[in-house]
């Protein structure tokens, strides 16, 4: 009887550490797929935030290399416009003297045809016939070695441009005083004071007129053929 109830309790203690031990197992199985999980958890969410930073990083890259076009898009235009725009001042100075060129042929064709306009008028007896700037040139123009002859087409000459006004100023060309210098600083080479004194303005004008056309009569022909002198 003993004996069989030592069987018994064998077999009682073997099946309870049976089930302690399915148990324990059913626990630590569970458990690891508690800790598998909860790595798989952690690896996703490090996934995604790699994710995220990549995809920050690509699109601050996109943003470099569009700000950095239009930085050059803009310095591209820029250099255009300054090209086009010294090209058309250049194209512009360029016509110009192919105008005057035209006119100075022109001119000298109409005085080789028909020589210069002579002067027919009244010959003044002498300066004090004027007054002002008017006077003041007759007398500089004798100084110049010019003969009294040459004043009425000096002053039909001067008249047309100026008015004699040593102020007068051409708003389209730049011309200034009485002889019109183009541009009108040209004449501080008579003086300092060329913007407002009128015998500078005419020393340097009688100074052009000798060295270009020769005398007062001829200037004067020429600005009547082609309209400037």
């Amino acid at each position: 009887m003993k004996r069989l109830w030592s069987r018994m309790g064998v077999r009682a203690a073997s099946v309870g550490l049976l089930v302690l031990g399915l148990t324990g197992g059913v626990y630590l199985g569970q458990n690891r797929d508690v800790q598998q999980q909860t790595v798989e958890a952690q690896l996703v969410v490090q996934a995604n935030e790699d994710e995220m930073r990549l995809l920050k990083e690509r699109q601050a890259d996109h943003a470099a290399a569009r700000a950095h076009r239009v930085v050059a898009e803009q310095a591209a235009a820029a250099k255009a416009a300054t090209e086009v725009k010294a090209a058309a001042s250049k194209a512009r100075t360029l016509e110009k003297e192919v105008i005057e060129a035209k006119e100075e042929e022109k001119a000298k064709k109409a005085e080789e045809a028909g020589g210069p306009v002579a002067y027919t008028g009244e010959i003044p007896e002498s300066c004090n016939e004027y007054s002002g700037s008017r006077k003041v040139g007759c007398a500089l123009m004798l100084d110049e070695g010019f003969g009294l002859d040459q004043f009425p087409c000096l002053d039909k000459l001067w008249k047309k441009e100026s008015g004699w006004n040593y102020k007068a100023l051409n708003n389209s060309s730049g011309a200034y005083g009485i002889p019109q210098a183009l541009p009108g600083d040209k004449m501080a080479s008579a003086g300092s004071d060329w913007k407002t004194n009128p015998a500078t303005q005419i020393e340097w004008g009688l100074g052009y007129i000798k060295g270009r056309y020769g005398t007062p009569c001829k200037a004067w022909s020429h600005s009547q053929n082609v309209g400037w002198y």
